[in-house]
């Protein structure tokens, strides 16, 4: 069921559906002008200009066309720049826009009114009602697209540009890392090691685990009279060779198959349960930035305080999050693996630009502000390898000190300003 209901969020997803669905619309509203005709008394009808709907719906239908095409082409040209100087796991969030989805959408459904008109005019389906009624309708549609194409316009300016592309790969990278601080264990029991005996439980096929149904989980071992260890989170990678739970007692080939179910395996990893794909795309962001043929420390500087508020979130996760599922263990993400993830990657390949070595100490130093335990044990640790790595990098002592300044206000001044 788990992997159903992924296949459907998918499909809903989708930019085709949205466009079928709107496009239905169109035709479903040029029908019933027809439909309704019969049902308003003739003597109801008032000129308004409706023996100009057949112009109106050609005009309507060419110029719909030529939008629709000048749309598709600067999406994909939004994609193409988002692969190219951002990363490309910020493409699937452009592909998921809604706006940009709407739009088309919105023109496609009024090509297809107009054309389904325009048809139906020629052979003469519309009475003098109808006709009032297709004229109305075509006016609706008018306004409709006049509001989405100024809109469009508007959005077009900033779509897949750098400053889009790092708030959209933030925003997605806090919505799971909110998921996560909420209920890190996704409703499951704190983690510990599954006994000797415990049977391990493989993919049928590799790729990336991107949603574990704990709940579904928690039904299988309730049914079984187990326990279930949840040893491959959302993000990890699953072969047929490496588990992804392990479960005790009487272990069936269906309750293996369920527990199978359970978790959803897909070629590339997805945001909405795996908080470190964020942070790994906002390193890929400011990797790519500070590459030679790029050599833009400022976009390296801006993901970096992005990083530093989605790890900021992850800090605050429940120390006691409520078990729901009594039954599954779920391990909880590694704090170092986390910060590793968002910030080590710059810090490799900004160390010879001082600006960048030197906001990598201050981010590092505003986290450890509010960090305890794990979190500040690697933070601290993330902390030297940046210092350690700009001392090798930078050849100006001045530069040097400033960093290693930086650095000892960072480690000795838990609440410094930053």
């Amino acid at each position: 069921m788990t992997r159903w209901l992924t296949l459907l969020q998918d499909f809903l997803k989708g930019i085709w559906f949205r466009a079928t669905l709107f496009a239905l619309a169109g035709v479903v509203l040029a029908v019933a002008a027809h439909l309704l005709s019969s049902a308003v008394p003739d003597g109801l009808t008032i000129d308004l200009g409706q023996d100009a709907v057949s112009p109106i719906l050609q005009i309507l239908a060419s110029s719909m066309l030529a939008v629709t095409t000048f749309s598709l082409t600067a999406m994909v040209s939004a994609y193409s720049s988002a692969t190219q100087s951002g990363t490309p796991r910020s493409t699937q969030l452009l592909i998921s826009d809604r706006t940009s989805q709407n739009a088309l959408s919105t023109f496609v459904g009024a090509f297809a009114f107009s054309i389904v008109g325009i048809v139906a005019l020629s052979m003469q389906a519309y009475s003098e009602t109808g006709r009032t009624l297709l004229f109305l309708g075509t006016l609706v549609v008018i306004a409709a697209v006049m509001f989405t194409l100024l809109h469009w316009i508007s959005f077009l300016t900033r779509f897949g540009r750098m400053s889009d592309i790092i708030d959209r790969v933030e925003q997605a990278a806090q919505h799971a890392m909110k998921g996560y601080a909420s209920d890190p264990r996704l409703g499951g029991r704190e983690w510990i090691d599954p006994p000797s005996h415990a049977i391990p439980v493989v993919s049928d096929h590799a790729g990336f685990v991107v949603r574990v149904d704990v709940p579904a989980l928690q039904r299988v071992a309730e049914r079984g009279g187990c326990e279930v260890w949840v040893a491959r989170r959302a993000g990890a990678r699953a072969t047929v060779h490496v588990p992804l739970a392990y479960l005790t007692g009487d272990v069936t080939e269906e309750l293996r198959s369920a527990v199978q179910q359970a978790f959803v395996v897909a070629p590339h990893r997805t945001f909405e349960q795996d908080p470190r794909l964020g942070l790994i795309a906002l390193s890929e962001i400011s990797s790519r930035a500070l590459s030679p043929g790029i050599n833009d420390p400022g976009t390296a500087i801006e993901v970096l305080s992005a990083a530093q508020r989605v790890l900021s979130t992850s800090m605050r996760a429940a120390d006691r999050p409520p078990v729901t599922c009594a039954l599954v263990h779920v391990p909880l993400i590694d704090p170092a693996d986390m910060v590793i993830d968002a910030l080590r990657p710059t810090a490799r390949d900004g160390a010879v630009i001082v600006e960048v070595a030197m906001r990598v100490q201050r981010e590092i130093g505003a986290l450890i502000a509010e960090a305890d335990g794990p979190w500040a044990q690697a933070l601290r640790a993330q902390a030297v390898d940046a210092l350690d790595r700009a001392t090798r990098a930078l050849s100006y002592e001045p530069d040097l000190r400033e960093v290693a300044q930086l650095h000892a206000t960072a480690m000795t001044t838990p609440r410094a300003e930053f």
